[in-house]
């Protein structure tokens, strides 16, 4: 068996600057990119997700309730939808698009080009457990990171290379991590007042 690496969502409008803009974000981007180039056999595979939206209903909001609804970001063919800059992204072999016509959170929600979900790619590819990072920590992270238990295979979050939006929100996704069976290590970006 092998594992592999999720990284979820680390695009321009989640990080500072974006539609959508999750204190630290570029940070994280950074960081993945420093962990991939310090430890390249750390991981058999590194896959990454993407919000991907080009008409996602109720999930933009006029204005949004930053619950259910949020301002438009990462939509099909806009800058913002890009990976950031500062993840490098040479060793990321699928990416699995979310969202195009509904809300979605969870990388296991989204497929490749050629339609095939995540837990099928992890699965044909011989993948038992998973290191997930990204953005954000209360909620495209802790999504994927619950379905992914979900789906059976040994999960962590590497705290350290997420960004959270919200304290509030954080304590909620930390509890029901821990509660869904996932590991967790180190210490998520938070912005404080």
């Amino acid at each position: 068996m092998s594992n592999a690496l999720i990284i979820v969502d680390v695009q321009n409008d989640f990080c500072e600057g974006g539609s959508l803009a999750v204190a630290g974000g570029a940070g994280v981007a950074a960081g993945i990119s420093r962990l991939l180039a310090a430890a390249p056999d750390r991981w058999d595979h590194v896959v990454a997700t993407k919000d991907y939206h080009i008409d996602p209903g109720p999930h933009f909001g006029n204005p949004p309730d930053y619950v259910n609804s949020w301002p438009r970001h990462c939509v099909v063919g806009t800058p913002g939808s890009e990976f950031h800059p500062d993840l490098a992204t040479g060793r990321v072999e699928a990416i699995f698009h979310k969202g195009e016509h509904a809300a979605a959170y969870s990388g296991f929600e989204g497929h490749a080009d050629d339609g095939e979900c995540l837990a099928d790619w992890l699965r044909r590819h011989g993948v038992d457990r998973v290191d997930v990072v990204g953005i954000a920590t209360d909620h495209c992270v802790r999504a994927t990171a619950l379905d992914s238990a979900e789906e059976g295979f040994d999960t962590t979050v590497l705290l350290d290379l997420t960004a959270a939006v919200a304290p509030d929100t954080l304590d909620v996704a930390l509890r029901g991590m821990e509660g869904g069976g996932v590991t967790m290590v180190g210490k998520p970006v938070i912005r404080t007042a």
